[in-house]
């Protein structure tokens, strides 16, 4: 990251959330700069995957804000959230493609939905995406038609398509033997330097978050909350917390 980019492009404030009234997570406080790659991490059931679903805007906190580039997204209107959501693209852990759509028309579906594009500049734009990734010659390939980690690529194109400041990715090694793994890393850490993107990544993948890690947030189910935070490499080394030494150490691990 460029130390020099220091803004916060992304703000949460006292943000408490859980279901029924039930607090899964309680008074989140955390700030990401721009051109940052951060990572939630915990062991499972923490609610990592649910603290990434509320900084998209799917679930609504029980109390606190969200801030991106200035804007809540906890206190927006509809409209209003709409057009910040198409600010940041988001890589499900299963790619999430349409099975019945080529490669090419998967990036090319919101395009096509949020853009009065030409189709002849939604093909050119697909394209440039798809070899941005690595999967120049895939256009025309069906998601059965590829392996896992080119799925994860194709994701990844599809979440480039609208040329967002901020990328989300959910749990992006899922499933990947760890050549394809390494491959997905050094892509993200490329897209980052080349196009100056946010990334925000819940990962419990220690080889991955060493590799790619500016900054990181640790999540505990039993304190409901954040306990540490810093870049993982140091904190591997330097916790005080007995447990994220043992987490990012891979030693007598909990809830994993």
């Amino acid at each position: 990251m460029n130390k020099e980019n220091s803004k916060t492009i992304i703000e949460v404030k006292n943000l408490t959330i859980g279901y029924d009234g039930c607090i899964l997570l309680n008074d989140l406080d955390f700030a990401i700069k721009k051109g940052e790659i951060f990572i939630i991490l915990g062991g499972s059931g923490c609610g990592k995957s649910t603290v990434l679903k509320h900084l998209i805007g799917l679930y609504e906190p029980l109390s606190g804000d969200i801030i991106i580039n200035g804007k809540s997204i906890v206190n927006s209107t509809e409209a209003e959230k709409s057009a910040l959501c198409r600010e940041f693209g988001v890589l499900y852990q299963s790619g999430a493609l349409f099975s019945s759509l080529t490669l090419q028309e998967n990036v090319s579906v919101s395009l096509r939905e949020f853009t009065n594009l030409s189709e002849n500049m939604i093909h050119s734009i697909a394209k440039l995406k798809l070899s941005l990734v690595g999967l120049s010659g895939y256009e025309n390939f069906f998601p059965s038609e590829i392996s896992g980690g080119m799925k994860k690529r194709a994701g990844l194109a599809r979440a480039l398509a609208l040329d967002p400041e901020i990328l989300f990715f959910d749990e992006p090694s899922a499933g990947l033997d760890p050549i394809s793994s390494a491959e997905l890393d050094r892509l993200i850490l490329e897209l980052r330097d080349t196009l100056g993107c946010t990334m925000i990544i819940v990962s419990h993948e220690l080889d991955s978050i060493f590799s790619i890690a500016d900054n990181t947030i640790m999540l505990d189910k039993e304190k409901k909350g954040i306990i540490e935070r810093g870049n993982p490499k140091y904190l591997r080394e330097n916790s005080k917390n007995e447990l994220v030494k043992e987490f990012l150490n891979r030693s007598n691990m909990r809830g994993l």
